[in-house]
């Protein structure tokens, strides 16, 4: 049986039967300065596989629960609107877009100090307490009897909620090599993609405990989807894996196993990448700074101003329609299933194919399409025609933004570089938000030319913008290829001490884009 491809030519070993499982080769690597490294551990296939699901079914579905949770309060406001809250609270003109808004502001601000608290702490501790935060506060805006008390309580929700996506994207990249995380992300993902489809048929049962207790239907629905990440909260700490390398679930070898793997995940098959550095200043420069990074958040714009926009919106296109405000909530469910089927398919495929840049553009032709037939269709003349197209609008918006997520992470190297720059992609992307929640206006239902038409020009520039940032990562591939065969590996690696080519990270000459 072959060596497994991950291991360096120089530690491989036979591996001669098929009942052969982990095995310590008793070498440690000595590193310049005479300190013993990890253990390399050698497995076959199989028992490579077997870890992996074992990490799988660890990680990915508390992730995915707490997802999940994270997006239905966030987006919930949207099913609040049809079940009383602009009524009850006298709403008028802008005023339901400006409370949507004002989430985005805590919320992009303070996705970067999060990510470095993060590096600092142990992830698990750190999202529970973001989780018990968020989750008080939607309990209590189930309380709120004024515009301004529901103001409050949507910038305290930005607030609580800005750190969990950013963690818990790169968290899954401790775990995952580079065209192994995308997936596991997907799966991860679509619980945003499933939260539409929850929070509609969560509304619909909720809304019919509407003056139970003197409290209305919108009142149950933040006070009931708020203590459930309470609950969570309480436990979630000791159950969420920090990284590889403290993971009580595995045994030493399978941590050991798992670190060595993604130190080699270069490109190349040369070099070493690490994900065990402590943050320092120069971590955080280097991540604010790259332009990689800011041209991606063009490309995010075009999923967070439409994603936004239309989750807070759909419920009310829907019901403008002609269907009841209880059909409304129903009906939002098959749109969001269909999302996250096509976002699954896009994610395999694309892991599957070692490529990330073709699957964002046509994710986003996708999206363009459907917002380009809203635009053309008469409204509310074909009803069924006008719910058919919000298909193609919700896949083509949700499925390329893992990609991207993915693509970014792919590429940002070391650890502490890719927590501060995901952070900031994140976090700038998601100002497209504070665009998408107020181009959907009012007095324009149910047409919202403004709302389709400005989603449309922005899907069309992530597109360009697309391609822009490929020809960036290629040219940087080409230089890097030119290099090693002009020169020996010998040559370049005695140009740096062990310590600087980890500390060079996606600056490495040994390092590769993902395209």
């Amino acid at each position: 049986m072959a060596s497994p491809s991950y291991l360096p030519g120089d530690i491989k070993a036979d591996l001669t039967g098929d009942d052969k499982k982990i095995e310590d080769l008793g070498e440690k690597k000595l590193s310049s300065d005479g300190e013993i490294e990890a253990n390399v551990v050698e497995l076959n296939e199989a028992e490579a596989r077997r870890i992996l699901k074992k990490v799988d079914f660890r990680l990915v579905p508390l992730l995915s629960l707490l997802y999940l949770v994270a997006f239905i309060d966030r987006s919930n406001i949207g099913n609040a609107k049809i079940a009383g809250l602009t009524k009850d609270l006298h709403m008028v003109g802008l005023q339901y877009n400006t409370a949507v808004t004002l989430f985005f502001v805590p919320y992009t601000l303070l996705e970067v100090p999060s990510n470095i608290v993060l590096k600092m702490m142990r992830p698990s501790r750190w999202i529970a307490i973001l989780m018990f935060c968020w989750g008080l506060t939607m309990t209590l805006m189930g309380l709120v009897n004024s515009y301004g008390g529901l103001l409050a309580a949507r910038f305290f929700l930005g607030v609580t909620e800005s750190g969990f996506f950013p963690a818990a994207t790169f968290l899954l990249t401790l775990w995952y090599r580079r065209y192994e995380v995308q997936r596991r992300m997907a799966v991860f993902y679509i619980a945003a993609s499933l939260s539409g489809a929850f929070s509609g048929l969560l509304a619909y049962a909720i809304q019919k405990l509407n003056s139970r207790a003197g409290l209305s239907g919108w009142q149950w629905i933040f006070l009931i989807e708020g203590l459930i990440p309470v609950f969570l909260s309480l436990f979630i700490w000791k159950l969420l894996p920090d990284s590889p390398e403290t993971a009580r679930f595995l045994t030493q070898e399978e941590r050991d196993f798992l670190v060595n793997r993604l130190a080699e995940e270069t490109g190349t098959g040369h070099g070493r990448v690490t994900n065990q550095d402590k943050i320092q200043k120069h971590h955080i420069l280097a991540g604010l700074s790259d332009w990689k990074v800011w041209a991606a958040v063009v490309i995010f714009w075009g999923n967070t101003v439409g994603v936004y926009g239309f989750t807070a919106t759909v419920p009310t296109v829907i019901q403008q329609l002609g269907y009841s405000a209880a059909n409304a909530q129903l009906l939002t469910i098959p749109i969001y299933v269909f999302a996250s089927i096509v976002t699954l398919i896009f994610a395999f495929w694309s892991d599957f194919r070692q490529a990330r840049s073709p699957f964002i553009v046509a994710g986003y032709c996708i999206a363009a399409c459907g917002f380009i037939a809203q635009l053309a269709i008469p409204h509310p003349k074909y009803p069924g025609l006008t719910y058919g197209f919000l298909f193609p609008v919700a896949a083509g918006l949700y499925c390329p933004f893992i990609c991207l997520v993915c693509w970014i992470a792919n590429n940002l190297a070391p650890s502490s570089k890719r927590a501060v720059g995901m952070a900031l992609l994140i976090s700038v992307g998601n100002m497209g938000g504070i665009m998408g929640s107020n181009i959907y206006i009012a007095r324009e239902a149910p047409k919202y030319h403004t709302g389709f038409g400005v989603s449309l020009t922005m899907v069309c520039c992530a597109i360009l913008m697309t391609f822009v940032l490929r020809w960036g990562y290629t040219r940087e591939n080409n230089k890097r290829a030119k290099l090693l065969m002009e020169n020996t590996e010998e040559e370049i690696k005695s140009r740096y001490t062990e310590q600087e080519m980890l500390d060079l990270g996606d600056r490495s000459p040994f390092f590769r884009y993902t395209l």
